[in-house]
C-alpha cells in the first residue's frame, strides 16, 4: 500500500457476525469485500451494497485489511492457506486480522507462517453476540504489533464500543478462551442455582431478578443467556482445556464447566457445536 490509511475492508465469512460487521462498516464508509461460498450470505452482504469476491484470494488482492470472521479454526486455516487462499493474495504490509475464536497457540503458529511474506497479523476475537454485533457494540479482545492495531483504530471503532489491547498475536484469543470459559462457567452454574431455587420452593424469574442485586450477578444470568443455544460452547471449552493440557496447567474448573455445559445442551435438546468443516465458513 502506498500509505498506511485502509480504505477497503475483507471479511471473510457472513454470518450471525460476518454480516452486521459489514453493515456497520459501510456506513464507516469503508469499501467492503466480502467471500462466502453460501448464497443466501452472498445476496445478504450485496443487499447490504459489499461487493462479493469469487474466492479469498481474489478479496485479499483487493483489500487493505481482512478480517477472517468463518467458526471454526480448520475453516481460518482454510481461508489463509487453501488453495486461492488468503495468503495467495496479501502482500507485504497489508493486514490480516483474525476475529475467529481460535486457540492461542494456532494463532501464534499462523503469525509466525505467514510472517515471512511481509503480511501484519493480529488477532482480534469480538465479543458480546450477535445482539452486540447487531449493534456494534462488540468486544475486541486484540493481539498483535501496537503499530498495526493503530491502523486499525477506526475499523475496529466501527464495529466495537471496547477494544482491549493484550500484548502479541495469541493475546487476544487467550483472553477470549478465558472470557468463553468464564462464560460458560456462570451459565450452568447459573442454571444450577435457579434449578435448586425452584426445587426449594422459590419462583425462577422472582429469584433471577433478585440475584441481579446480589454479589452473584452475572452476564450470563442477567442476559439470560440459558435461553440461547449455547452453539459454540463445545468447541469453546475444547480449547480452554487443550490449551491447558499443552501448558500441563491443572484446571479442575474448566473440567467441571466442561461437562455441565454438555449435560445442559442435552438437556434442553439443544445441538451440538456445528462440525469443523474447513469448507464452509458461518
Amino acid at each position: 500500500m502506498p500509505d498506511d490509511k485502509i480504505r477497503t475492508v475483507g471479511i471473510v465469512g457472513l454470518g450471525r457476525m460476518g454480516l452486521p460487521v459489514a453493515r456497520h462498516l459501510l456506513a464507516a464508509d469503508f469499501e467492503v469485500r466480502a467471500y462466502d461460498p453460501h448464497p443466501q450470505a452472498q445476496a445478504a452482504a450485496r443487499s447490504l451494497g459489499a461487493t462479493l469476491m469469487p474466492s479469498c484470494r481474489e478479496l485479499a488482492e483487493s483489500s487493505d485489511a481482512v478480517i477472517v470472521l468463518v467458526g471454526t479454526q480448520s475453516q481460518v486455516e482454510q481461508a489463509v492457506f487453501g488453495a486461492n487462499g488468503l495468503a495467495d493474495g496479501m502482500c507485504a504490509g497489508k493486514i490480516l486480522a483474525i476475529a475467529s475464536t481460535v486457540a492461542p497457540a494456532y494463532m501464534a503458529s499462523l503469525a509466525q507462517r505467514i510472517d515471512p511474506l511481509g503480511i501484519c497479523v493480529v488477532d482480534t476475537p469480538v465479543a458480546r453476540g450477535e445482539t452486540a454485533a447487531e449493534a456494534g457494540r462488540l468486544l475486541v479482545y486484540a493481539g498483535g504489533p501496537v503499530d498495526v492495531l493503530g491502523r486499525l483504530d477506526r475499523v475496529l471503532a466501527s464495529i466495537a464500543e471496547h477494544v482491549c489491547r493484550l500484548g502479541p498475536a495469541g493475546a487476544g484469543q487467550a483472553a477470549k478462551a478465558i472470557n468463553n470459559m468464564l462464560l460458560w462457567t456462570c451459565l450452568t452454574a447459573s442454571v444450577e442455582g435457579l434449578d435448586l431455587g425452584e426445587a426449594l420452593g422459590v419462583d425462577r424469574e422472582a429469584l433471577r431478578a433478585a440475584l441481579r442485586y446480589g454479589s452473584g450477578a452475572n452476564w450470563a444470568m442477567e442476559s439470560r443467556a440459558d435461553e440461547r443455544p449455547a452453539l459454540w460452547a463445545e468447541k469453546d471449552m475444547a480449547i480452554v482445556l487443550q490449551e491447558a493440557e499443552r501448558l500441563g496447567f491443572d484446571a479442575p474448573i474448566s473440567v467441571a464447566a466442561n461437562a455441565a455445559i454438555k449435560a445442559f445442551k442435552i438437556s434442553r435438546g439443544l445441538p451440538p457445536a456445528p462440525p469443523d468443516d474447513p469448507d464452509v465458513p458461518a
